[in-house]
């Protein structure tokens, strides 16, 4: 009889069981509510074996990708073990490779990390500071392309790990990191549908890896990226943006400041605003927002009422805490 294995314990499927049954039928612990497959709580991943499509039906393609599933709607046709969503992030070691700044206040931390596997451009993992502290910090490299782990880090005033990275740590030092994470990555699905970009401050991280990874996967739509910055000297990686937008014609790269007169090809005005004035219809477009989550949380609304899909607008905000 197959099983359904979590946690080291294995829990007996019956014919024409779901996931969900057969492990709370076992007394193990599994979120759920509706279960017809519309609230997601009981959502899980799927480390070996397979998962019908079915029960991957209305989730976003990034976590069907990474192979997460709605127990009450899994009725698999063998032994398949799984986790809690999370369950992925444990801690491996890397090795600090180089410390570049990219501006006054924000520096490229390079890892080198032989146990992370594969990863895609655009997630994140955190850093741990030590057994109790850690933050999390977005992925600027892209497979393929980049030789480490890369991530901006932005110094903030009296940021316990901000700090840390900044004032502490140095090339060859091992730090412990999680593995990788979140939803906001290019998946080469429709390479010719137009994606849109927005960031703000070291929100560009994630965006400068996803452009370069669906460019590295053919993608022929239209690509804007819009970063912003209150002043000129916040922003970075400008010279290679604008080589970016010269090697490939389907790339535009707006950089924008909200606070000073620009100048220059500088634009001035809020990344929403300024890409909103720019492309007045946005339905079918995909859509990546990194940064603070106030412009996120505003961003979506906005986006969404120009007719941007909420099922093609990816952002893994973080909930800002003394960095």
């Amino acid at each position: 009889m197959p099983e359904i294995l979590l946690d080291g314990k294995g829990y007996a499927l019956a014919d024409g069981e779901t996931v969900l049954d057969a492990l709370t039928r076992g007394g193990a612990a599994v979120p759920s509510s509706c279960r017809s497959g519309v609230c997601q709580t009981c959502l899980m991943r799927a480390v070996e074996g397979s998962i019908p499509a079915e029960s991957q039906k209305g989730l976003k393609g990034t976590l069907q990708a990474r192979g997460y599933f709605l127990a009450c709607q899994c009725m698999p046709g063998g032994t398949l073990r799984v986790e809690r969503p999370g369950a992925e992030a444990g801690r491996l070691s890397a090795t600090v490779r180089a410390i570049t700044p990219l501006n006054r206040d924000i520096v490229s931390v390079a890892l080198e990390c032989s146990d992370m596997g594969d990863y895609r451009a655009g997630q994140f993992i955190n850093v741990f500071k030590d057994g109790t502290v850690s933050r999390s910090y977005s992925l600027a490299s892209a497979p393929g392309i980049d030789p480490h782990l890369t991530l901006h880090v932005r110094k903030v005033a009296e940021g316990r790990v901000s700090g840390w990275i900044h004032e502490t740590l140095r090339v060859g030092d091992t730090v412990a990191i999680s593995q990788p994470l979140g939803e906001c990555f290019y998946l080469p699905s429709d390479p010719e549908q137009p994606l849109l970009l927005l960031g703000t401050g070291s929100g560009l991280a994630p965006l400068y890896g996803i452009i370069r990874d669906a460019l590295r996967h053919g993608h022929r739509g239209p690509i804007h990226l819009y970063h912003g910055s209150r002043h000129k000297d916040g922003l970075y990686l400008t010279d290679e943006l604008h080589a970016l937008a010269r090697e490939h014609a389907s790339v535009q790269y707006h950089p924008c400041v909200s606070r000073e007169e620009p100048s220059g090809d500088l634009r001035r005005g809020r990344v929403v605003d300024l890409a909103l004035g720019d492309l007045t219809a946005l339905a079918g477009w995909r859509v990546f927002l990194c940064g603070h989550p106030d412009m996120v949380q505003s961003a979506r609304k906005r986006l969404y009422l120009a007719g941007a899909s909420l099922k093609d607008m990816y952002a893994d905000a973080f909930i800002r805490s003394a960095a």
